[in-house]
């Protein structure tokens, strides 16, 4: 009989960040009735990212709140508003934060005022469904998810690209429920977590800037799907948040698992950021409100 491949090995976490208790806000939001059967939430974190002074930042999306984190672990509220952000992308500027926010489209946050204003809130004045997560290319393209409550059952959510001089792209309008988002590090692949079918799709994006043959690149199980992704710059390893599975998955260049980094708190890990010296991986784990840490080595996976 042909030898069985080992187990991918399992990577331990940490504790890095926990939300104070102070700040906590255990009541029912329009969220918590929608995405958590009408029960009090005191947070939901999401969309850890870095700005180049090697502060984190995170989202509480049922409470419209955006957090920084120094190095030191001190937490400040940065902004409070009438939304529900989601995803974070520092913008090349390295001077503001653009939100993928569920209720009020793509908006931009300046790190020194706090001011938020809108980015783009509509397309042809039709307002999105609800949009996830984001990402920049290096050219200054940014893609963006309009997750929605599409799914299997509903199988319309979308995946955008809004170009520097405005121009806005529709690259997929048959998701169910896609999420997270990451480039190839030739920024010619463009990798989409579809939650509710519990898959990475791969988009090729072409010369011309369509895509064609889109595909499952990597499939999963469980009760949600994945979530929050990261492309580490220097191998190609795609590290893939499970929000019901309490895990990031890393994935070869061929869709393998070669590594699965488990949660020590809940199962709600619903996304990532590799830290600026590219030897941490933090995790957002959303059940509850910590933010996880796992020492990260690349090289040991390739």
């Amino acid at each position: 009989m042909p030898s069985l491949d080992p187990l991918p090995p399992h990577v331990p976490t940490h504790l890095h960040a926990e939300m104070p208790k102070e700040v906590r806000r255990p009541v029912v939001t329009e969220w918590s009735r929608a995405n958590k059967r009408g029960h009090p939430v005191d947070c939901f974190l999401e969309g850890p990212c870095f700005d180049r002074a090697g502060h984190l930042y995170v989202t509480d999306i049922p409470h419209g709140r955006i957090f920084r984190i120094s190095p030191e672990g001190a937490w400040s509220q940065i902004a409070e508003y009438d939304g529900e952000p989601n995803g974070l992308a520092l913008h090349p500027d390295g001077r503001r934060l653009c939100i993928a926010d569920y209720k009020q489209g793509i908006l931009s946050l300046d790190l020194t005022t706090g001011a938020i204003g809108p980015l783009l809130a509509r397309r042809n004045s039709e307002r999105f469904k609800g949009p996830n997560d984001l990402v920049f290319a290096s050219n200054g393209d940014l893609y963006f998810t309009d997750q929605g409550q599409s799914g299997l059952h509903d199988p319309t959510g979308r995946v955008y690209r809004l170009r520097p001089d405005g121009r806005l792209d529709c690259l997929l309008s048959n998701g169910p429920s896609p999420n997270g988002l990451a480039l190839s590090r030739d920024e010619d692949v463009l990798f989409v977590a579809m939650t509710r079918d519990n898959a990475v799709w791969r988009l090729p994006l072409l010369e011309d800037g369509s895509t064609a043959k889109v595909g499952r690149f990597a499939t999963f199980h469980g009760t949600s799907g994945p979530d929050g992704m990261a492309m580490d710059p220097s191998s190609g390893l795609l590290l893939v948040a499970h929000a019901s599975l309490g895990s990031v998955f890393v994935l070869s260049p061929q869709g393998e698992v070669v590594a699965r980094i488990r949660s020590c708190r809940g199962a709600t890990t619903t996304n990532l950021a590799l830290a600026p010296d590219g030897r941490t991986v933090l995790v957002t784990e959303s059940e509850t409100g910590s933010i996880l840490a796992a020492d990260w080595d690349a090289a040991a996976y390739r």
